[in-house]
């Protein structure tokens, strides 16, 4: 990060590797302030990835922007509009719910489990609620749990999904497929402690929690429908276009996400 001329250092920065994601912190003193200056991050342009930049004042006020390899730098401006604040949030929920590749697994493995559409709808809607429960009470500090344990259990959560998909017999109705509501709510609790990692990271600015809260949470679900649009899309295009048994089809996906996840709960657990 490229800070202006006028900003030293007061210690070195704190570094971490979380989750896959390179976090950095530190404190700067700049003698002539920081507002209408410029922070730029070097080597952005030409990569892959984005860099979150939150800024905290000594007077309380909070800057968030997300950069991109096509805007490696910002002005800072001191505190934030209501709008500021709700753009950036609501393009982190997005950004962290399509970068979270177990999640959207979980949400995979529900629409190929569940025939009905507006079944799939209900049971969206209820991991949806119940990912917002969590997601604020332990942004808020109301309840916690361990990262590394949360992160192992949305891998089994995917792992039993997808073990359910593999039993799937023409003429039986299990549990799973009769209310899959309640199995999207009750692992929704555990994915919201994830979700509520990544803002935890971000911090919330102390002077528009609920706004922040709520436009984090709208990105989650803005990208959480588009990737159920685009499966639903994709499902329905390769039904018409390849003569494959949706039986098979549906065997080889179950084994498919269960292998996947349980590699992931192992490294996980080895993590702890």
């Amino acid at each position: 990060m490229r800070l202006p001329p006028s900003c030293k250092p007061k210690e070195e920065p704190v570094r971490t590797i979380q989750a896959g994601a390179y976090s950095e912190r530190f404190i700067a003193l700049c003698r002539d302030g920081l507002r209408g200056r410029e922070i730029r991050i070097d080597g952005l342009t030409g990569s892959t990835n984005d860099v979150l930049v939150r800024l905290e004042t000594l007077d309380g006020s909070t800057q968030v922007k997300r950069l991109t390899p096509n805007e490696t730098a910002f002005i800072i401006t001191g505190a934030q509009s209501w709008l500021d604040v709700a753009r950036a949030y609501f393009l982190l929920g997005v950004d962290h719910i399509l970068s979270g590749y177990d999640h959207l697994l979980f949400v995979f493995s529900l629409v190929l489990l569940i025939g009905n559409f507006w079944m799939l709808a209900k049971t969206i809607t209820a991991f949806t609620i119940a990912h917002s429960i969590t997601l604020a009470g332990a942004s808020l500090g109301y309840f916690s749990l361990p990262h590394q344990p949360v992160e192992a259990c949305i891998a089994l959560s995917i792992a039993f999904v997808a073990s359910e998909l593999a039993r799937q017999r023409p003429g039986e109705r299990r549990f799973s497929e009769t209310n899959p509501w309640v199995v999207a709510f009750s692992f929704g609790l555990l994915h919201g402690f994830g979700f509520a990692g990544a803002l935890k990271e971000t911090g919330l600015p102390q002077t528009d929690v609920p706004l922040a809260l709520l436009t984090f949470n709208l990105g989650v679900e803005a990208g959480q429908i588009l990737f159920v649009a685009l499966v639903l899309a994709v499902l329905q295009a390769a039904r018409a276009l390849i003569p494959f048994p949706a039986a098979k089809a549906r065997w080889i996906s179950a084994y498919a996400i269960g292998s996947v996840a349980m590699v992931w709960l192992f490294e996980r657990v080895a993590a702890f």
